[in-house]
């Protein structure tokens, strides 16, 4: 990605209608955010950690997680990531912006069936009584992973608002900027998602 921003940046800059004069300083202030954001969720991963077993004779992970499901959702996942990936090097080259629509699209499909398989998740999770006022170690559960879902929710929206832009201004510098900030955003996302694999889903099934 790096490679990719410094030329985007270096367009931007050339660019005599670009919007942002250092774009170099908009990345970084995304990239600041994006910290944070891990921050929190380093906090909310280390509360479930000290919370596997807390499940006060209620159902635990061998009980609730449907690893089936949980694979379709991380294939779903990073292959959007690659999609996003494919959009982002579509627009540093110049390609159409049919092209590039089309690209977006199919990550926010792969986003939404992320989403939806997801809820079907927690849907049977609840119908087995798996639900926050269970227990602690639910509570943990619900606090992390609906986290991740909402900001996937918020990155799918983030794509809606895109295709808008793209299908009314156009690809302009302004929108080439906003969409490198969204990829990043995306990738990070699924470095949560792995995170959240191997914790929560694998580490609790592990140890719980």
């Amino acid at each position: 990605m790096d490679g990719n921003s410094s030329a985007l940046n270096k367009g931007l800059r050339e660019s005599p209608g670009a919007i942002h004069k250092d774009p170099d300083m908009v990345i970084f202030g995304f990239w600041v955010f994006m910290m944070s954001d891990l921050i929190f969720f380093g906090v909310v991963f280390a509360i479930y950690i000290t919370m596997i077993g807390a499940t006060a004779g209620g159902p635990g992970p061998r009980e609730l997680f449907d690893f089936g499901s949980l694979f379709a959702q991380t294939m779903l996942l990073l292959t959007s990531s690659l999609t996003v990936g494919i959009a982002t090097i579509t627009m540093k080259h110049q390609r159409s912006q049919g092209s590039f629509l089309f690209w977006v699209v199919v990550t926010l499909l792969f986003g939404l069936g992320f989403l939806t398989l997801e809820l079907l998740d927690f849907s049977e999770m609840a119908a087995k009584g798996g639900i926050p006022q269970r227990s602690g170690y639910l509570s943990a559960f619900f606090g992390l992973v609906p986290l991740h879902g909402l900001h996937v929710s918020f990155g799918c929206l983030w794509m809606l608002v895109m295709i808008a832009q793209v299908l009314t201004v156009g690809m302009t510098d302004l929108v080439k900027l906003r969409f490198l900030r969204l990829a990043l955003f995306w990738h990070f996302l699924d470095l949560i998602w792995i995170g959240i694999f191997s914790v929560v889903y694998f580490g609790g099934w592990v140890y719980g």
